[in-house]
């Protein structure tokens, strides 16, 4: 297995949708990256210069190829993603703010 410390530019306009999406567990059941993908999209964190990161557990290759497809080039571009061990890119990226509570009109759920 491989875990990924993702990088990405969201598209601001659609993340209150993906948000909502992420509140009613649509992405959960999606086979087999959907738990993964949850969990990585609901910790997800803002960097310092506006760019969303998250770790991201996948056995694609290329890295996140069905994640990209089925969700994420629909919310995010100039998708990176740096190989880590497991943990490690969520101790790099811990004192970032979440994503979700640092949009403007944010969600709550």
């Amino acid at each position: 297995m491989a875990h990924y410390l993702v990088t990405a530019q969201a598209i601001t306009d659609r993340l209150a949708e993906l948000k909502e999406r992420l509140d009613a567990e649509e992405i959960r059941p999606l086979r087999p990256f959907g738990q993964a993908l949850d969990h990585g999209l609901q910790n997800a964190r803002l960097n310092e210069v506006g760019l969303v990161v998250w770790e991201e557990e996948d056995y694609c290759h290329p890295p996140l190829a069905m994640e990209r497809e089925a969700v994420l080039d629909h919310y995010f571009t100039d998708l990176s993603v740096k190989p880590v061990r497991q943990g490690d890119g969520w101790r790099e990226i811990d004192s970032l703010p979440s994503l979700w509570e640092s949009l403007p009109g944010k969600t709550n759920g």
